[in-house]
């Protein structure tokens, strides 16, 4: 397992009954903040959900624990944020009036593959470091294999390589000063020439853990699916920015 976190930059951990109850705690609120009329974005195929999981700062959901083994691979927060429910419907991605067509085209042919915590901003649009997360958790919440995540193992390596020379001689209080779209962009296309893209399907009671630089995105739905929705739970811990840098699984390893 700790091998798979160093070489892949991530791991999907098997069936744990304590993550199991999580997840049908969560799956239920879930369930009630979808009946509320969240925002959708794509066509009205995918809700963001940021921060909309009402979990306990102990990460419990209605007094059920945020358990499981995988506490021993990741430094755990000694205070848990709301967890984002992501949760993607039949025909994503469908296009924003929005979108550009070349957008659209990355996220349908590249799972709109990025790193979390760079914020695009501006026209044209430049890239900074906003938060400085930790570790990533995801937390399938119902049965579904539609749309799963994406990662590109071994991209984790090169983006963290690139961010390093970006950053170099750099204090870290500044490194959210630094624009670093370019690098980040050429960092990706040689990401896309040399690590494979690998669909993650996995259940509820199963965790998958991300190396906070490792590349990821959703696929687009398979229109074979029949699926109502696919539901998954992320949380994102933010830590130091002057670890940034580091592996994300330091314990582990």
């Amino acid at each position: 397992m700790t091998q798979a976190l160093h070489h892949d930059g991530f791991a999907l951990l098997p069936h744990d009954p304590a993550v199991a109850r999580w997840a049908v705690a969560a799956d239920a609120a879930c369930d009630r903040m979808l009946q509320g009329g969240p925002p959708l974005r794509h066509g009205g195929t995918w809700c963001v959900g940021v921060d909309a999981l009402d979990n306990g700062p102990d990460g419990s959901v209605d007094g059920v624990p945020l358990a499981g083994a995988w506490r021993d691979l990741v430094p755990v927060p000694d205070h848990w944020h709301r967890a984002q429910l992501s949760v993607v419907f039949p025909g994503y991605p469908a296009q924003d009036a929005g979108d550009t067509d070349a957008a659209h085209a990355f996220r349908v042919t590249r799972c709109a593959a990025h790193v979390d915590g760079l914020h695009a901003e501006g026209m044209p649009q430049r890239r900074h470091l906003r938060e400085a997360h930790s570790f990533i958790l995801g937390l399938p919440l119902n049965a579904s294999m539609a749309s799963p995540l994406v990662v590109w193992p071994g991209s984790h390596a090169i983006m963290r390589a690139t961010f390093a020379a970006c950053f170099d001689g750099v204090p870290p209080t500044q490194w959210g000063d630094i624009d670093v779209a370019v690098a980040y962009q050429d960092a990706r296309r040689r990401v896309f020439a040399s690590c494979p893209q690998v669909a993650v399907t996995a259940l509820p009671g199963q965790v998958v853990v991300l190396d906070r630089h490792l590349l990821h995105g959703v696929a687009p739905w398979d229109a074979a699916i029949t699926d109502q929705c696919r539901k998954i739970a992320y949380f994102r811990p933010l830590g130091p920015v002057a670890d940034w840098l580091s592996p994300s699984f330091r314990r582990a390893l």
